[in-house]
């Protein structure tokens, strides 16, 4: 499984953010874009004190490209080589535009930009409910928590739940938690499969709770701001924190646990019986891995010398630690998971490709 940060580091990141983050729901017709020569992008928001001039995070640049419907490759070239000609562009059609955004800022920066739905679940908040449940889970091991630009990560393993897929390799019992604060996915709870032999972290699909950031318009007022700091933000999640709770019991339950470990242990008895090199590739074409990706988790799937099912799920989650970016990292984990649950025939066009 891919390190993170520590428990202590996460917290304070956490509560540095809460002092210094702000959003705000403007009306389009309200906000101006500003490019400088060097190609850094601000936006200038006619807030009530006088203009605010944020930062644009790349992630805010394509959120703001798509909500004007502008080809984000084109925006960028007009960024680099033409940045009038991007103002202009993005001007004109923000003052055309009647909708509300909501402005999701830190450290002075716009890091999101949003539909006036989106609905907040922050990772304070969440942390703050569901670290208490963790940390409760019996005999538990916080094995790798992070929080990236667009994500935070809880992933933690209890040990009391084991089961043994064959001699001498044990897997245990475990539970990812996940959020994004900006757009970049819902807030999750999924079981987790932990190896012990070669570390390797599986996120099943099944048995998981998804929460969608959608929620009613905020604010009914279309020529003016509203300002929304963080003790505003808390009433309206506190039932669905409860609800967290009782998926991450769920998730490391004995029964969810059993089935999940059940479906990995069925991936033994599929041979691999094509060649490993047209097997990696077929796999990479159906999951968009890029060729250092293919190559990396071929080179697992040669070393371990396991040429069944199982090995090429541990060759995809064990190459997760191979990769720099934690968010990447983590979508092999979830690969894994997607790959225990696939249908005889799916798997059939895999084992036997040539």
């Amino acid at each position: 499984m891919k390190n993170g940060r520590t428990l202590v580091s996460l917290a304070q990141e956490l509560e540095r953010q809460l002092n210094s983050k702000k959003d705000l729901v403007v009306p389009s017709a309200l906000m101006r874009h500003d490019t400088d020569d060097t190609g850094q992008t601000r936006l200038v928001v006619e807030e009530t004190g006088g203009p605010a001039r944020y930062g644009v995070t790349p992630l805010a640049r394509r959120q703001l490209a798509d909500k004007l419907k502008i080809p984000y490759a084109y925006f960028e070239r007009m960024r680099s080589e033409q940045p009038v000609l991007l103002d202009r562009n993005v001007n004109t059609w923000l003052q055309s535009d009647d909708d509300r955004r909501m402005l999701r800022t830190l450290d002075g920066n716009v890091r999101a930009v949003l539909s006036d739905r989106y609905r907040r679940l922050d990772n304070y908040d969440l942390a703050e409910s569901v670290l208490p449940i963790l940390q409760r889970l019996p005999e538990v091991r916080f094995e790798s928590v992070e929080l990236t630009e667009t994500r935070m990560y809880l992933k933690v393993v209890t040990p009391q739940l084991k089961h043994e897929m064959s001699p001498g390799d044990v897997v245990q019992a475990g539970v990812v938690v996940s959020n994004s604060e900006v757009g970049h996915g819902t807030l999750s709870v999924q079981p987790l499969i932990y190896r012990l032999r070669c570390l390797n972290g599986l996120i099943v699909p099944d048995f998981s709770l998804h929460k969608t950031h959608v929620g009613r318009s905020i604010g009914n007022v279309a020529d003016t701001i509203t300002v929304f700091k963080d003790d505003t933000l808390q009433a309206d999640d506190k039932a669905f924190f409860l609800k967290v709770r009782d998926v991450v019991e769920a998730a490391v339950s004995e029964a969810t646990f059993l089935q999940a470990a059940q479906k990995l242990q069925k991936t033994l008895r599929i041979p691999l019986t094509g060649d490993p090199v047209k097997t990696v590739e077929v796999l990479a074409n159906r999951y968009a891995l890029n060729e250092q990706e293919r190559a990396g988790v071929l080179r697992h799937l040669i070393t371990d010398a396991d040429l069944t099912g199982y090995g090429l799920v541990n060759a995809v989650t064990h190459y997760s630690q191979d990769v720099d970016d934690y968010d990447r990292a983590t979508e092999f984990e979830a690969l894994g998971g997607r790959l225990i649950e696939l249908p005889q025939s799916e798997w059939k066009s895999l084992a036997e490709a040539a």
